[in-house]
């Protein structure tokens, strides 16, 4: 396990944490993040490790943001983690990771997810699989065409380093990746998803999983600035309540990270933390022809090449 560093992912992740939670206070200039510190037993069956959980709530901005770090280990690696690499069910892993649910109070400003990790999976008398993941995606209740563009162009910039093949390919998995079957409908407009990444060696996957987390604040901060201010009213407001019912759904039955904490015996108020503090659901509601509600569907819940242009 020589080559794999993971004291310097973990001083990674918690000085991204920080950064995020400043950049998000700031922004938001009216409510600050509350710190929970956790952790398990070293001693016993389940997990352990611990994390730090930090939610800012009701501000000016945000209604909600939680920014989570976790540092856990476990004896046997949940099914969520190892179903697309069976090989590797019934190892012990180590599991680090930062991920981030921002769910804003303006309608106009979409809501944003960020999440980076890093796997090891250990099994006696073999070598040590490791792999990183992660990516960052958009869920706008009202769309904008500038927004989509500058997302994606931050996504694609922090791919281009790494290579031409990056971008297109880690951009497709996260349309594949967020989409409701149940709804046949996406999420969002997407952004990347990537997972089992070891390409290049660890120093190298490490800089590409270090470049998409760095690249989150420049992407969605000045989207939030943009659209902070524009006037909404009760109709705004009850569509955005009703589409974060589509983010609750997605993330309780198909999202594999919510899947694992679960499966894992994690910790629940922090694998719930990405949840929206305020939603509803309404039977068989569709949104008027010819409606901007209907325009989300019509333009932007369908995959797009956003990074060549509106």
């Amino acid at each position: 396990m020589s080559d794999v560093r993971l004291p310097a992912v973990r001083e990674y992740l918690l000085a991204l944490q920080d950064r995020i939670c400043t950049a998000l206070a700031a922004e938001d200039g009216a409510a600050a993040f509350v710190e929970d510190i956790w952790e398990r037993p070293a001693e016993g069956p389940g997990l352990q490790g611990g994390g730090r959980s930090c939610v800012l709530a009701d501000g000016a901005v945000f209604e909600q943001a939680g920014v989570n770090f976790s540092d856990v280990r476990g004896a046997r690696l949940p099914p969520a983690a190892s179903a697309a690499r069976p090989e590797l069910a019934g190892r012990g892993f180590a599991a680090l990771g930062v991920s981030l649910v921002v769910h804003p109070l303006n309608p106009y400003v979409p809501t944003s997810h960020m999440n980076v990790r890093c796997f090891v999976a250990e099994k006696p008398g073999e070598a040590p699989v490791w792999w990183f993941g992660g990516g960052f995606d958009l869920t706008p209740y009202y769309g904008f065409e500038e927004d989509c563009v500058h997302w994606h162009r931050s996504a694609q910039a922090a791919c281009a380093p790494f290579g031409d093949t990056h971008y297109p390919r880690f951009k497709r998995w996260c349309d594949e990746y967020f989409f409701l079957k149940h709804r046949n409908e996406p999420r969002g407009i997407g952004g990347l998803f990537f997972d089992d990444y070891a390409e290049g060696g660890f120093e190298r996957a490490f800089a590409f999983m270090r470049s998409v987390g760095d690249a989150y604040l420049a992407a969605y901060l000045p989207i939030v600035r943009r659209r902070r201010a524009t006037p909404y009213g009760e109709r705004e407001r009850e569509f955005q309540l009703y589409r974060r019912g589509r983010y609750v759904e997605f993330n309780l039955v198909w999202d594999r990270g919510t899947l694992f904490g679960l499966q894992s015996g994690g910790r629940t108020e922090s694998i719930l933390m990405s949840l929206p503090p305020r939603v509803r659901w309404r039977y068989g509601w569709q949104p008027e022809p010819g409606s901007a509600e209907a325009r989300l569907y019509e333009v932007f819940l369908t995959p797009r090449d956003w990074a060549a242009g509106a």
